[in-house]
């Protein structure tokens, strides 16, 4: 069965300074983190063009920068297909995302304002209030975003966005496993506490826990495909 084309919603609003071009690769890359396309979804240009309400010019260079990440590429006949990430590649970002989510709670523990850390429990509140997997994975997103962000690290932060681009290629969420919600709240109170504590090694432990035990999860999803 041919699959229904997927929606990155209406016309893109462009930032002051953003050439249109960016404008609309970020509207991709976002459309990825929303789950909107899928792996094996099919981008054609006309078809992106008319949804977001541009001319096929910018359109054709996101694409192209896409393909050149390796996000998309050739299908067969015309337009380009979301990748479907191997096993090997999938531990492998899995294998990266441990190391730099690590880092960024040990440098969060550093760094972190009162502020903040009451911003992590007030996120993690609302994904103990979280009614489905979506809300929840969005939510999740939103936690690793506020702690990368408290590291006070530009790179790291730049590097874990293009790292979820990636993860958002895998399809559905860990949260849809039995039991997952509730033991990554208890994972992602520890880390808040590790956090608030000032303890950077325990930060950093905890938090590269929380990746292997997502990673058990994925690995389960990816066995019933």
């Amino acid at each position: 069965m041919a699959r229904r084309p997927a929606r990155t919603g209406g016309s893109i609003s462009r930032s002051a300074g953003v050439a249109l071009g960016e404008a609309v690769f970020r509207s991709l890359c976002e459309a990825l983190q929303a789950g909107s396309y899928r792996a094996g979804d099919r981008l054609r240009e006309e078809e992106v063009a008319q949804r977001l309400k541009v001319s096929r010019t910018p359109v054709r260079e996101a694409l192209g920068r896409l393909a050149a990440r390796g996000f998309v590429e050739p299908a067969a006949g015309r337009g380009l297909i979301v990748r479907n990430l191997d096993i090997s590649e999938v531990l492998e970002l899995y294998a990266m995302r441990e190391i730099m989510e690590g880092a960024a709670a040990r440098l969060a523990a550093e760094h972190a304002s009162t502020t903040e850390i009451d911003a992590l429990r007030d996120i993690e509140q609302a994904f103990v209030e979280a009614s489905d997997a979506a809300e929840m994975a969005r939510l999740n997103r939103a936690f690793h975003e506020a702690i990368c962000r408290a590291a006070r690290n530009r790179y790291l932060d730049n590097a874990s966005r293009e790292l979820q681009d990636w993860i958002a290629l895998l399809g559905p969420t860990t949260f849809t496993v039995a039991g997952r919600p509730s033991t990554s709240h208890g994972e992602h109170r520890k880390i808040i506490d590790a956090i608030a504590a000032r303890n950077g090694d325990k930060a950093e432990q905890l938090a590269r826990a929380h990746i292997r035990e997502a990673l058990r999860c994925r690995l389960k999803l990816l066995q019933k495909q």
